[in-house]
């Protein structure tokens, strides 16, 4: 509810990635194409601009948990009743609602990049997303947990999240990539949640993915587990909040 009620935050999650979209897809698309591949780069960019979407939803919303612990929330949640992973779990399923949903939205946009749609696709698209979406939003809980700014916060987002997006794969692909970034972009876990989508999306092209669906699905499930186990014993860890 306080997200959808700043205009202005939905407003930018959804036209900067769309802004992204046309304007980098566009300018590229020449240049992708000379390179060997029979895709349009903003066919190719698309799942890129929507990782984008569920990327900075995600993160941006555990903002959230600074502002919480600021004003004091926070510490009136912790000593509630309640276990912390009932904590973790509402606070990260929120943030996971609002980035899936968002990035299922810009789905209206895959007919006019030729993007197959079936039963199958679909439901690969959907847990594709959802699996990246909450484990972004988990990361950024986490990153917020340690964080006493704002500031600090945006800084680690600039630094590290920035580039995860774009070792993912999103603006170029894994083969054609030098020697260390290669091997850097198969260690990224977002690198199979967009190999899974785009072989939903694409699967014409699905041979020139790194795996196959299940296997990059199941890669990403793994990260995901990972990720909510570490921001639920960082809760666990912490007992006391600093002052405000």
């Amino acid at each position: 509810m306080r997200f959808y009620r700043q205009k202005s935050r939905v407003i930018g999650v959804i036209l900067s990635p769309l802004l992204f979209w046309l304007v980098i897809g566009s300018g590229f698309g020449s240049s992708f194409r000379s390179s060997g591949s029979d895709q349009h780069y903003l066919q190719y960019f698309y799942p890129g601009s929507l990782l984008m979407i569920v990327l900075f939803t995600s993160i941006f919303t555990m903002m959230s948990v600074i502002e919480d612990r600021d004003r004091g929330f926070l510490s009136s949640v912790l000593v509630a009743p309640v276990s912390r992973s009932a904590i973790v779990m509402g606070k990260v399923l929120g943030g996971t609602t609002l980035s899936a949903a968002q990035g299922l939205v810009f789905l209206v946009f895959a007919p006019a990049v030729g993007a197959h749609f079936s039963v199958e696709g679909v439901l690969i698209d959907v847990v594709s997303v959802f699996l990246m979406a909450f484990s972004l939003t988990a990361l950024g809980f986490a990153l917020a947990w340690r964080m006493e700014s704002a500031q600090a916060f945006h800084a680690v987002v600039n630094l590290f999240l920035i580039p995860l997006w774009i070792l993912s794969g999103a603006l170029f692909p894994v083969n054609g990539a030098s020697g260390w970034i290669r091997w850097v972009m198969r260690f990224n876990p977002l690198t199979y949640g967009l190999d899974a989508l785009r072989s939903a999306l694409y699967p014409a092209s699905a041979t020139s993915n790194l795996f196959s669906v299940g296997t990059s699905l199941a890669i990403l499930a793994i990260f995901t587990a990972a990720i909510f186990a570490l921001a639920f014993m960082m809760v666990n860890r912490r007992t006391t909040q600093p002052a405000a």
